[in-house]
């Protein structure tokens, strides 16, 4: 899903035009960059937790010449842990998620 299908699905659902749900939209994103750039952690009960980390700096090589050896530096790094709600919505097995797709919505129930 695109930021404009976001905006167009939410806009049809509520009512409201696109242009202000795609403006909100903005917004939202420009606030969690900069809460994320300052170090700080956004978290959205039940969807999950958006946090800065800092991996930590290693050795690299080229796999066509493994002699060369590259530093590469520590950096951050954004990690986002799934909040309860979209843990118990996504993390289905596989079996029930792929009989279901397999089924599909005009598929016949089984017998």
């Amino acid at each position: 899903m695109t930021k404009r299908e976001l905006a167009v699905r939410i806009s049809t659902e509520t009512g409201i035009n696109q242009q202000d749900v795609l403006a909100v939209i903005d917004k939202t994103m420009d606030c969690i960059i900069e809460s994320l750039a300052r170090g700080d952690s956004v978290e959205f009960r039940n969807f999950g937790v958006f946090e800065v980390r800092v991996r930590k700096a290693r050795v690299g090589r080229n796999p066509n010449k493994p002699e060369n050896v590259v530093t590469i530096p520590a950096r951050k790094v954004v990690k986002f842990k799934m909040g309860k709600i979209m843990k118990a919505r996504v993390m289905t097995p596989v079996e029930a998620a792929s009989a279901a797709a397999a089924s599909g919505p005009d598929a016949a129930p089984p017998a």
